[in-house]
C-alpha cells in the first residue's frame, strides 16, 4: 500500500501506542489515562499547544502549518465498552468487563500517527486542529465538545474522520456524499399491571400479554406507516418482566432503537409509538408510560469533502481501493453533531475479515493504522498546500 514512507518508517512505535491503549480501556467521558497518553506523545511528537479538559476528559492539540491557511480538524475517537474481552491476546484488556470493541484504540492511534508526521515536516499552510474525543459509544462526546465551542474556539473550517470496517478489504476506503449513517433515538416502554397468580389470570391485569401486544403493533409502523423507500429501522431489542412460571407479574419493560434519516419519518415514528402505546394500554386495562430519547442526528458528509477525500484516499491506496459512492447505512455516530457544525466528511476503513465491531473477540488490525494515518496527513497536505 503507498503510504507515507515516513509514517510507515515507525509502524512498530504506532503497534506499541495501540497495544497500550488497548491493554487500558476507559468508558464514556471518563477517558482520563488515554487522554493523558495521548498528550504524553504529542508532547513527545514536538507539540506545544495542547488544551486538556473539553467535554471533560476531550484533547485538542494544534499544529502550526507554514503561512496562513484554513484550519482542518482530524477527530478520532477513545472511549470502549462494557464487554468482557475474549480474544486471547497477550496484550488483552486488564480492566474487568472493558474492552476497545469498536476499534476506538486503532482511531487514536492512526490520528496520533499523523500528528506525529504533520508535526515533523509542517507540508502544509494553515493549522490542524487535532481532535481526541471521548463518549462517542455512550454521550454524545462529540456533541459536548461542538457545545463547549471547539469549532469556534479553533476557528475549524472543516472536520474528518473515519472508522474502521471488519469485513471489508484490508486498505480499502468507502464513503458516500451526503448522509452516510442514520439517526438513532431509543425508547422505553415501562408497563404497569395488576400481578397474581398464574392459575387465576382473571383476577390480574396481565403486562406480559400487554407488552407483547405492544411488540406487534410497532411493528407495523415500519409495514403501514412510512413509504417503504424512505429508510427506517425499529428494532425491539429488550423484553424484561417475570420471576417465576405460576406468577402474572406486576411490570414489564420494552426497549429498543430507532434508525432514521428523514425528520419526518423520525416525528412519524415518535407519534405512531405514543399512539400504540397508549391503545395497547388502554385495550388490555394496563398503565404504560413511553419514554422516547431522541440521540444523535444522521451523519451527514459535505458532498465537495466527500468526493475531495476519496480522491486523497486513492492517492494512498489507488482508485481501485476506493468506492466514493457506497450508499448508507443505519448504523450512527456521533461525528454526526461535528458534520452539523462544520462541512466535512467521514469514511470507513476496512480491516479485513476479523471479528465484528462490539463483539468480545473483536481486535483492530494494527497493518492498517499507517494507512489511516497516512490518508491523514495527506488530506491535511492537499486541503491547504503551502504556497510556491
Amino acid at each position: 500500500m503507498a503510504v507515507i514512507n515516513r509514517i510507515a518508517g515507525y509502524a512498530d512505535d504506532m503497534i506499541g501506542w495501540r497495544r497500550h491503549l488497548h491493554m487500558h480501556p476507559e468508558l464514556g467521558f471518563d477517558c482520563v489515562k488515554t487522554a493523558a497518553y495521548v498528550v504524553e506523545k504529542l508532547k513527545e511528537f514536538g507539540i506545544t499547544e495542547i488544551h486538556e479538559g473539553i467535554a471533560k476528559t476531550g484533547v485538542v492539540a494544534i499544529i502550526e502549518g507554514r503561512g496562513p491557511g484554513p484550519v482542518i480538524g482530524l477527530r478520532a475517537d477513545m472511549d470502549a465498552l462494557p464487554i468482557t474481552e475474549e480474544t486471547g491476546l497477550d496484550y488483552t484488556s486488564t480492566v474487568a468487563g472493558v474492552m476497545h470493541a469498536c476499534g476506538h484504540d486503532g482511531h487514536t492511534t492512526m490520528l496520533l500517527g499523523a500528528a506525529r508526521y504533520l508535526a515533523e515536516t509542517r507540508n502544509f499552510a494553515g493549522r490542524v486542529a487535532l481532535i481526541f474525543q471521548p463518549a462517542e459509544e455512550n454521550g454524545g462526546g462529540g456533541g459536548v465538545m461542538v457545545d463547549e465551542g471547539v469549532m469556534d474556539r479553533f476557528g475549524i473550517t472543516e472536520v474528518y474522520a473515519m472508522h474502521n470496517a471488519p469485513g471489508f478489504a484490508e486498505g480499502a476506503f468507502f464513503t458516500t456524499p451526503g448522509p452516510i449513517m442514520a439517526a438513532v433515538d431509543t425508547f422505553h416502554i415501562h408497563i404497569k399491571g395488576l400481578g397474581g397468580h398464574g392459575a387465576m389470570p382473571h383476577e390480574t391485569r396481565d403486562p406480559v400479554v400487554a407488552a407483547v401486544g405492544i411488540v406487534q403493533a410497532i411493528q407495523t409502523i415500519s409495514s403501514r406507516n412510512h413509504y417503504a423507500l424512505d429508510d427506517l429501522v425499529i428494532s425491539v431489542t429488550q423484553i424484561h418482566t417475570g420471576s417465576a412460571e405460576n406468577i402474572v407479574p406486576e411490570t414489564a419493560y420494552v426497549g429498543g432503537t430507532v434508525r432514521t434519516f428523514d425528520r419526518t419519518v423520525q416525528a412519524m415514528v415518535m407519534e405512531r409509538m405514543r399512539a400504540i402505546v397508549d391503545g395497547q394500554a388502554a385495550s388490555y386495562g394496563v398503565e404504560a408510560e413511553l419514554i422516547y430519547e431522541v440521540w444523535y442526528p444522521a451523519t451527514v458528509n459535505d458532498p465537495a469533502r466527500a468526493a475531495f477525500a476519496a480522491d486523497v484516499a486513492a492517492e494512498v491506496v489507488g482508485p481501485a481501493n476506493v468506492v466514493a459512492d457506497s450508499g448508507r447505512e443505519m448504523g450512527a455516530e456521533d461525528f454526526a453533531y461535528m458534520l452539523q457544525a462544520r462541512p466535512g466528511a467521514y469514511l470507513f476503513l476496512g480491516q479485513g475479515e476479523t471479528a465484528g465491531l462490539h463483539q468480545a473477540g473483536y481486535n483492530f488490525n494494527d497493518s492498517i493504522a499507517p494507512v489511516g494515518a497516512s490518508f491523514f496527513a495527506r488530506l491535511v497536505e492537499r486541503a491547504a498546500p503551502v504556497a510556491a
